[in-house]
């Protein structure tokens, strides 16, 4: 049984009944009320439906690309921010970035990141990869940070052995 101070909240809606018969005398004014800083549930919920909108497309975005996740994650590190790229320009870099995790995952070895000849054979194989297949329209300092930006996520992503944030069940 509701208790009768608790039937208007349930006329509002489900969501302020879902909400407010968990927060028992907290009445629906906060929330209804405009002019005190709460918004109203309505447009929360709005923003929520538009926000998983944004995360659907975000999440398929890697098909659209022809990249897999892995290949999308180091594109976007690349171009993101980046210079302005041509079309034919994006397509080196998409290259560019499926050859460097090829090649990467023949370089990584269970516990590469305690060791120091691991890991410089892991920046030096960045290094190269970017600097023999990015575009010109990378400068000096940009493809420095760009190189930079893809250690740090290949030394935060993968363990080494096929293991990694990617992996099934990481």
């Amino acid at each position: 049984m509701i208790p009768s101070d608790y039937t208007e909240e349930l006329l509002v809606g489900p969501c302020a009944a879902f909400s407010w018969a968990r927060f028992p005398g907290q009445g629906h004014g906060g929330v209804h009320r405009q002019g005190n800083g709460s918004r109203n549930i309505d447009e929360i919920f709005k923003e929520l439906l538009d926000l998983s909108k944004i995360l659907t497309e975000e999440q398929s975005r890697h098909v659209r690309e022809h990249l897999s996740e892995e290949e999308l994650t180091i594109l976007d590190i690349l171009t993101r921010p980046g210079p302005d790229l041509t079309t034919d320009e994006r397509d080196e870099v998409k290259k560019v970035a499926r050859q460097l995790l090829e090649r990467l995952k023949e370089l990584l070895a269970i516990g590469w990141r305690q060791r120091v000849g691991s890991r410089a054979r892991i920046h030096l194989a960045i290094e190269d990869a970017l600097d023999e297949g990015l575009p010109r329209a990378y400068s000096k300092d940009l493809y420095e940070s760009k190189c930079s930006a893809v250690f740090e996520h290949v030394y935060e992503s993968y363990q080494g052995e096929g293991k990694s944030v990617y992996s099934v069940g990481a």
